[in-house]
């Protein structure tokens, strides 16, 4: 476990420095709260999610102030800035000691520690804090620091926030009460020293994004909270009541509130359930004509507890939702997409016109139950292709639309390997490999192949109830990722759908915008731009991205967010990388769509082009403006 390295004992004292006022103590900690609150969370157990991590760190560094007067340890306090300062070398001290401290397992003593148990405060009510999400490099470096052991997280958070040398960085873990603090950094010097990617928002509990929490349940508690007294007195009659209270409705919580509307959609009799050839005359061909699937859409007690979860999910019940997409009840009854068992679960999914709902419970009882949601309205027939059942021992499981006849794996990193057919049993899926699971490097990428009446189409789990389509081809008229051209422009950039995961993604397209010789002669380099839509329409995410012969993963050169660029409504683009020749020689390389009738490069680069492409001499590190000239006239600017 990752607390072996931590001393079950009391902190080794250590060499008493000046003594530190509470004041000076508090002034340290409100100068540098930031960085404070940064290294707790890197140190803090991944495991905790990132939700709780955020208000543990802060949690952890507001307590870290003394009571009173107290010894400073003569420990480094850092390389820039804080030499000298006893106050920050004290609090920085007790944040490492108590964030350390909750990665203990709880068995280990009779009574958990305070940073073992979550924060009482601070607490934002209604809503769901958590970082910005990193690029690629960032999310590689947070799977690898999840490996480390705590002490470990903790030295490669001293070497690279604090810049302490390695004697350093032991003398403070033995301070905080690590046992083996040389095997700690040994341990932490296993993993690149990437330390610039620590200071990126995705290691930032200070700039946060924020999400609600289930609106409609809060409304509910306030309307029970003003009628508290009457609560307690009905609660007792209707636990005694058969077919009330919380027993027959599993993990739900009580009913606070009845009404005609409410109860409807809590009836499994009212359910909506399709025919199961309605797709073949409907003019709509969405999640509305799905029929109802699975060995157990008769069970009554299933569907009763999956509605009642639903309408009013238990403490206990793990919640989720896409980006925009709201986790109150149903309005009405609903519409029965499947129920049966899937592995060691049962599963329900459920429609109500706007959202797909999963409702999952272990086969052995209902503790540990999971309600999801994920947003599909204006899906058509290419998006609503699939719905996952579960996912598990790395693997996903999906349900397709009956207009699905085939179901095939295959990996977008092996365009060439061709299709493995999946077993379909009533809709659902054999098990596929899930990208979404997968730890470690990115070898490979393993998309569900579906055949609807001849037509093939791509759908990748970006760990979503819905998956994501893929195309390719120019934005306002791309095609489906079937032909060996569009799976080739793929094939480089599969690993980059990694950065949009859990983002409420609705489709990825991939466009080859231009292709630029190389000024080594060694061939010519790809110009790919990739660009997520999301179901909520805002959150676009942009990547242009740079491929050399021989190369197995493309290379991000510019991203944005919330741009038109690369779009139906701008489908223009231009960026820029820094080549290295294997003579050695450094080339700033830049291209834009293949409409960009000039290119011009201002800053640590001067240079121009009369052409979509630019090719100009440089610096290692060089740092260019670029700025381009559409045939129309218009002016084109980096992606950024």
């Amino acid at each position: 476990m990752q607390s072996q390295d931590v001393a079950q004992r009391p902190a080794p004292p250590s060499p008493a420095g000046p003594v530190v006022d509470v004041e000076q103590a508090e002034a340290a900690l409100v100068e540098h709260y930031p960085r404070l609150v940064r290294l707790a969370y890197l140190v803090l157990p991944p495991g905790l999610g990132r939700s709780r991590r955020v208000l543990t760190a802060h949690a952890l560094t507001q307590r870290a102030l003394p009571r009173n007067r107290t010894p400073a340890p003569v420990i480094p306090a850092q390389s820039t800035g804080r030499d000298g300062d006893p106050g920050y070398a004290l609090v920085r001290l007790q944040v490492l000691r108590t964030a350390l401290e909750a990665g203990l397992p709880l068995k280990a003593r009779a009574w958990p520690k305070r940073s073992q148990l979550p924060p009482l405060l601070p607490h934002v009510w209604g809503l769901k804090l958590f970082p910005r999400s990193g690029g690629a490099d960032e999310l590689a470096l947070d799977q690898r620091l999840s490996s480390l052991s705590g002490p470990a997280r903790a030295a490669y958070a001293l070497r690279g926030l604090e810049r302490l040398t390695a004697d350093g960085v032991c003398k403070v873990l033995a301070a905080a009460g690590v046992a083996d603090p040389e095997g700690a950094v040994l341990e932490a010097d296993g993993i690149p020293a990437q330390y610039g990617l620590l200071d990126s928002p995705e290691f930032d509990p200070c700039s946060l994004q924020a999400r609600p929490t289930d609106l409609m349940r809060r409304r509910q508690h306030l309307r029970a909270a003003l009628a508290a007294g009457a609560a307690l007195l009905v609660c007792g009659a209707l636990l005694g009541l058969p077919g009330e209270g919380w027993g027959p409705e599993g993990a739900a919580a009580p009913p606070y509130a009845r009404n005609p509307a409410a109860q409807a959609a809590l009836d499994p009799a009212k359910l909506t359930r399709v025919p199961p050839t309605a797709w073949r005359s409907s003019a709509r061909t969405d999640f509305s004509v799905w029929p109802a699937r699975g060995d157990r859409t008769s069970d009554q007690a299933l569907l009763r507890r999956a509605l009642a979860v639903w309408a009013r999910p238990g403490e206990t019940v793990q919640v989720s939702a896409t980006p925009g997409t709201l986790s109150g009840g149903p309005a009405g009854p609903p519409q029965l997409l499947y129920a049966g068992t899937v592995d060691a679960a049962r599963v329900v999914i459920l429609y109500d016109g706007l959202r797909i709902a999963r409702y999952a419970e272990p086969k052995d009882g209902t503790q540990g139950a999971a309600l999801d949601f994920a947003r599909v309205d204006g899906a058509g027939r290419a998006e609503a292709g699939a719905v996952v059942l579960g996912r598990s021992d790395g693997n996903v499981r999906y349900l397709v639309a009956p207009w699905v006849k085939k179901a095939g794996e295959r990996d977008l990193m092996k365009p060439g390997s061709g299709t493995m057919d999946l077993t379909l049993t009533d809709g659902v899926t054999a098990p596929l490999a899930s990208p979404a699971l997968r730890s470690g490097p990115c070898t490979s990428w393993n998309v569900l192949h579906v055949t609807d009446g001849g037509r093939t189409r791509l759908l990748t789990d970006l760990g979503e109830l819905v998956p994501a389509r893929l195309t390719a081809g120019r934005p306002g008229s791309p095609g489906e990722v079937s032909g060996a051209a569009a799976l080739r422009t793929w094939q480089p950039f599969a690993c980059s759908l990694g950065t949009v995961r859990s983002a409420g993604v609705r489709s990825v397209n991939a466009w080859a915008f231009n292709e630029q010789p190389l000024p080594d002669a060694s061939g010519s380099g790809a110009w790919v731009c990739t660009r997520a839509e999301t179901w909520r329409g805002g959150g676009a995410r942009v990547l242009a991205q740079f491929h050399t012969p021989g190369g197995t993963y493309g290379a991000v050169a510019a991203k944005a967010e919330n741009v038109p660029s690369c779009g139906v409504r701008d489908p223009h683009v231009l960026a820029g990388v820094l080549w290295k020749s294997k003579a050695g020689d450094w080339y700033l390389l830049a291209a834009g769509s293949r409409e960009t009738a000039s290119i011009r490069a201002t800053g640590g680069v001067d240079g121009r082009s009369r052409s979509s492409l630019l090719t100009v001499p440089a610096e290692q590190g060089a740092q260019a403006q670029l700025k381009g000239t559409l045939k129309d006239g218009r002016s084109l600017r980096g992606l950024r």
